[in-house]
């Protein structure tokens, strides 16, 4: 459970008043201790601290709130002393004692570290190249498959999910922007400013993440060469998964759902349902999401720019002066503008709805017709050749269920040391047999259990090598 022992309250210090400073107490502390510039050789006693948080109240604003404490604190020191307090409290900080100096030190707590961390990102202040864990899904897979070492498995499991959140936040920001600029509209900002804060976006925003992540670092991009480097990785020898399913089952006992389940192919297909998420319906959301919000500010600024333009034109002015006008004048006034207008049609097309459309070019039909020749005897004897090769080494699931029942007769299991050659067809069924426990065979009735005896066969006539495997007939339906 989250809300145990220290973390009952946790959330109480962000619910007062005093939530904004103390929020941006906790990210100041937060980039003392673990952002470029931190010493981190060095902790933090209650001092440093309550300078730092003084240092933060000066910077947030209090909001608005139940004002009968509002001559609480004497000074930002003591206010940060009882910021300080509260959060060691509550469970977001902790106050370690030294055993040789009794010297306290006030580190965060790991849910302190993880929650402000969040708050820490969505005030914008670090930098976080998104665009890139689809290229680190690729790369520690690579890694994965060239040295083994599991950790590079996890890795790749791990920035796999990231892509997935990273798009949730794109997306989101985009409709945050999109809100964003129609209530500048609606306060009826000046045009140029909602311009110049759409054009800031897409040269600040766009250009550095988003025009990457639809272009060079797509996952449509990397989704072919992930996808091959996981399917080398299933082909790899047995012994080499073995390694690294005893790996994963040592190093995250979490993932194991079930002892016949593999952890290994459990970590490949969550990379391979996570790419196929995001390029399927991920990134086509994202697209849909940019192109909404691309429309929807160049439909404002088109309707700011006319308001603008417009704003010489005072029509309410002119209709009020005529309306202190005498009937007479104001009718003569009328009539003359009425005629001068008479006279003049103007039809302007806006630019807007003009759209170029690339014809397309019909494909040239070759229509020149080419006389019939004779083909030669060495063509149709190598074309007889190939098509009898064909037949001879294909088998057909009929076959394989045929010469296990011819094999087994009376028995319900047997080795497959014992199974007869007799002829071309035996071979190739021989050589088969394995796939007789599949699924496939199963749904015709025929449930067939092999299990390997974990000796390897010696040479023979006609293999130099081959694993031993009991074959077992479990229900047999001759339906």
């Amino acid at each position: 459970m989250f809300f145990t022992a220290a973390r009952l309250q946790f959330f109480r210090p962000l619910t007062s008043k005093y939530r904004e400073q103390v929020i941006e107490c906790l990210r100041l502390l937060h980039e003392r201790l673990y952002s470029a510039s931190a010493d981190y050789g060095e902790s933090l006693k209650r001092d440093q601290v309550v300078d730092i948080f003084s240092e933060a109240l000066e910077r947030a604003p209090l909001l608005d709130g139940d004002d009968q404490d509002s001559g609480r604190f004497k000074s930002n020191r003591e206010q940060a002393a009882w910021i300080l307090n509260n959060l060691i409290e509550h469970g977001w900080l902790e106050r370690q004692v030294d055993q040789a100096t009794f010297e306290s030190t006030y580190p965060f707590s790991r849910m302190g570290r993880l929650f402000t961390q969040s708050l820490v990102e969505a005030g914008g202040r670090s930098v976080r190249t998104r665009h890139r864990n689809t290229r680190n899904t690729l790369n520690a897979l690579a890694a994965f498959l060239e040295h083994g070492e599991v950790y590079d498995l996890l890795d790749a499991h791990e920035a796999s999910e990231r892509i997935i959140a990273d798009f949730t936040d794109i997306i989101a920001e985009l409709e945050e922007r999109k809100r964003e600029l129609v209530r500048e509209v609606e306060a009826q900002q000046l045009v140029e400013q909602a311009s110049e804060q759409f054009f800031e976006f897409m040269e600040r925003r766009f250009q550095p993440d988003l025009a990457i992540r639809l272009s060079a670092d797509s996952v449509e991009k990397h989704r072919e060469r992930i996808l091959k480097t996981i399917e080398r990785i299933r082909r790899k020898p047995r012994d080499w998964k073995a390694h690294a399913e005893r790996e994963l089952r040592r190093l995250s006992p979490d993932l194991v759902v079930d002892e016949q389940s593999s952890v290994l192919w459990q970590l490949l297909d969550g990379i391979e349902q996570r790419l196929r998420n995001a390029a399927d319906i991920m990134l086509p959301a994202l697209r849909k999401t940019l192109q909404s919000f691309t429309q929807r500010a160049d439909i404002i600024i088109r309707q700011l720019s006319y308001l603008h333009s417009q704003k010489h034109n005072d029509i309410v002015a002119l209709c009020r002066e005529l309306a202190t006008l005498p009937d007479a004048e104001r009718e003569a006034r009328l009539e003359a503008a009425g005629e001068q207008m008479a006279s003049v049609q103007i039809g302007l097309v806006d630019p807007g709805q003009i759209r170029l459309r690339e014809r397309r070019q019909r494909p040239p039909v070759n229509s020149l017709m080419a006389e019939e020749q004779a083909v030669d005897a060495a063509t149709l004897r190598e074309l007889a050749i190939q098509q009898l090769l064909d037949k001879a080494f294909s088998i057909n699931a009929g076959d394989l269920r045929d010469y296990l029942r011819n094999a087994l007769g009376e028995a319900r299991q047997i080795d497959n040391r014992d199974l007869p050659i007799n002829n071309a067809s035996d071979l190739l069924a021989l050589s088969h047999l394995i796939e007789l426990a599949g699924a496939e065979h199963a749904a015709r009735g025929l449930r067939v259990r092999v299990e390997p005896t974990g000796h390897t066969l010696a040479a023979d006539t006609y293999f130099r090598r081959r694993d031993g495997f009991i074959i077992e007939l479990e229900h047999d339906d001759h339906a």
